[in-house]
């Protein structure tokens, strides 16, 4: 991390701790935790005994969750990852090549696994 100054670094850290909390609550919106790290899609009338009606808008909000749900957990996930690299000093190497995450690429993605070139 000797190219990312501490300023530089605290504010990334700041952005992270932002982003992660907004995640958690669209998580907690739209899905449950397993309890295992993990989250399941849920919908706002699930446990309920829905006429016909409300059970097709439940399946259709499922259908919608679900993907949404994956995206987040795996966003959760990058995120919590930076922030123990942050911890570890390891913060700001792609993940492939070892070299170093530009910081426009970090200001833009605080989360980044990996410099541009091997970006997914």
């Amino acid at each position: 991390m000797r190219h990312i100054p501490e300023e530089t670094l605290e504010d990334l850290r700041t952005a992270l701790e932002a982003e992660k909390a907004a995640v958690e609550e669209e998580l907690a919106e739209r899905g449950k935790a397993t309890g295992s790290g993990t989250w399941d899609a849920s919908s706002k009338l699930e446990g309920e005994e829905a006429d016909p009606a409300d059970a097709a808008d439940q399946i259709e909000e499922l259908v919608t969750n679900v993907p949404l749900v994956k995206e987040l957990e795996e966003r959760l996930r990058d995120i919590n990852l930076a922030l123990k690299k942050m911890s570890e000093g390891t913060y700001g190497r792609c993940e492939v090549s070892g070299e170093e995450i530009p910081l426009d690429r970090l200001d833009a993605n605080p989360a980044a696994r990996t410099c541009i070139k091997h970006a997914k």
